[in-house]
């Protein structure tokens, strides 16, 4: 019973007070729980809700998105369910309680929540069934989210996209006209996107490798940075696969085909540069590539500036072409030539 929904566990009056929560953590049988206070909205305005305290358990469960979220399970393990919400996670149904257009206006983000929890419950069999007045509601609605963080829905799309049904929730997105109001861009490639959500199937993509599908040109990733407030390393990884997806496989060759991924990361002084380079060749389907990179240890390119000066080359400028000239010789031995048979190369030259 615990994994139904979050657990309300206390009830806690305040009267009046209606600019806080009362909120606090509990472990039980090793799975944890949020315990918070039964709450009605007393005024909303699509993102906040302003609430007062009750110790009506209907009450609260009517204010709550989802008929699966509005279920209460006491300490003896009676289910409190006001809206048949464990019939619907049995059927594998996700429907708002009551109105969908009601409890959308409350809190627009709901909207993405919807989504969410559709890529969380619904199993993988059958045609994809979706109630035509929530549809209805969200297409009607969805301009409501432009008022909504971006942090917020980041929170929400990366969740979306790391769940089941990610092509079909993508496209619903895009067919519902939600996508302008949440950074995504209008003109995407969505058959890009089909291509490669197929690909990263069971490689746990991080969220911006597949989002990245989506976008033609680098700056689609500027322009989400801008409404979403992603992380900087989110915006690194989603500008790296718009630039380098197609431009790692043209100079792949075919006998050595990872080693175009491998001088990447040998040129990178990013650290994360082994990771980016797995990202795209999930991106890429290239799960045998990837296996590969997974398993190759960066090595160390031999030679120093240091080395340089002990054969008596001192100027500052030409000890940094002379390193450039001897990594890429030491690139097309493929990391063999060590660090006497470099130098050598110096003097011959």
């Amino acid at each position: 019973m615990s994994a139904l929904a979050v657990a309300h566990m206390y009830t806690y009056a305040k009267g009046s007070n209606r600019n806080s929560t009362t909120c606090a953590y509990l472990q039980l049988h090793e799975e944890n729980f949020e315990v918070t206070t039964l709450r009605i909205d007393v005024t909303t305005d699509g993102r906040h809700a302003e609430v007062e305290f009750t110790t009506d358990w209907q009450k609260d469960a009517e204010r709550r998105d989802l008929t699966i979220n509005s279920m209460f399970l006491g300490f003896d393990g009676t289910l409190f369910d006001y809206f048949n919400g464990y019939a619907d996670l049995k059927n594998k149904k996700v429907r708002f309680v009551g109105h969908a257009k009601q409890r959308i206006q409350e809190d627009y983000l709901r909207i993405l929540r919807y989504f969410r929890f559709y890529g969380r419950i619904v199993d993988n069999s059958g045609d994809h069934e979706h109630d035509h007045e929530t549809l209805e509601a969200i297409a009607e609605n969805a301009k409501g989210l432009a008022g909504i963080s971006g942090e917020r829905i980041w929170v929400e799309l990366k969740k979306i996209l790391t769940g089941d049904h990610v092509n079909h929730l993508i496209h619903l997105i895009y067919d519902l006209d939600v996508a302008p109001h949440i950074g995504l861009p209008a003109n995407a490639n969505l058959e890009e996107f089909n291509r490669v959500s197929k690909n990263v199937e069971g490689f746990s993509p991080k969220p911006m490798t597949l989002l990245a599908a989506l976008f033609k040109v680098q700056d689609d990733v500027t322009k989400l940075d801008l409404r979403l407030k992603i992380s900087k390393e989110e915006k690194n990884l989603g500008l790296f696969i718009v630039k380098n997806r197609k431009d790692l496989v043209k100079a792949t060759d075919s006998s050595e085909p990872l080693k175009p991924y491998q001088d990447f990361v040998i040129d990178s002084r990013e650290p994360d540069a082994t990771a980016r380079v797995c990202e795209l060749l999930k991106y890429q389907g290239e799960h045998g590539l990837l296996k590969e990179m997974q398993q190759w240890s960066v090595p160390p390119f031999p030679v120093s500036g240091h080395d340089i000066r002990k054969v008596g080359i001192s100027s500052g400028k030409e000890i940094g072409a002379l390193l450039q000239q001897l990594r890429e010789q030491w690139k097309k031995s493929g990391y063999q030539m060590e660090k006497d048979e470099l130098l050598s190369y110096i003097k011959k030259t």
